[in-house]
């Protein structure tokens, strides 16, 4: 079933229906504004941030997993990374099932430098979502679940591929 979003005989997408450069777009100004603040008052930028966010909620994992879960590539990860162990943020250990791998931790340090990003980054949401109704933001979270659940489809897309649907 094909949802009409664009407006085939003009040939040119309608980007105020076109979903991907809706949710870039959004994404972008977030980042934006987001790396902005935090450079501004924490010395950080929204990659760090996000790394910082996920090690909080997942201890002493690889970069390539950070990778995986931002939908980071992995130099904008190492950056950010290195970046954070200089300051202390993080510490590196071996991977004792592989050896070719480190594990990535927060320090002491980079607990409490989340936490003081995370008061931040919860206010900016409330922001953004604070006129929207429970049942909005209920819908809005699962569509955007939703979404995120096609992105390996969308992705592995092959125009020259005549069998796609």
């Amino acid at each position: 079933m094909t949802k009409k979003l664009v407006d085939v005989k003009k040939n040119q997408l309608d980007l105020e229906r076109y979903i991907p450069a809706l949710v870039t777009f959004l994404a972008n100004k977030l980042s934006s504004g987001a790396s902005a603040c935090y450079r501004k008052n924490f010395d950080v930028g929204v990659v760090e941030w996000r790394l910082l966010a996920l090690l909080k909620v997942e201890q002493n994992i690889t970069a390539n997993r950070m990778c995986q879960v931002i939908g980071l590539d992995k130099a904008a990860v190492s950056r950010a990374l290195k970046l954070l162990n200089e300051r202390g943020s993080i510490n590196f250990t071996k991977d004792e099932k592989d050896g070719r791998s480190s594990l990535v931790c927060l320090t002491k340090e980079g607990a409490a430098l989340h936490d003081q990003i995370f008061q931040v980054a919860l206010e900016r949401e409330a922001l953004l979502i604070g006129d929207l109704e429970s049942e909005e933001l209920d819908t809005l979270i699962r569509l955007l679940h939703k979404l995120n659940s096609k992105v390996g489809l969308v992705n592995a897309f092959d125009p020259n591929d005549k069998n796609h649907v």
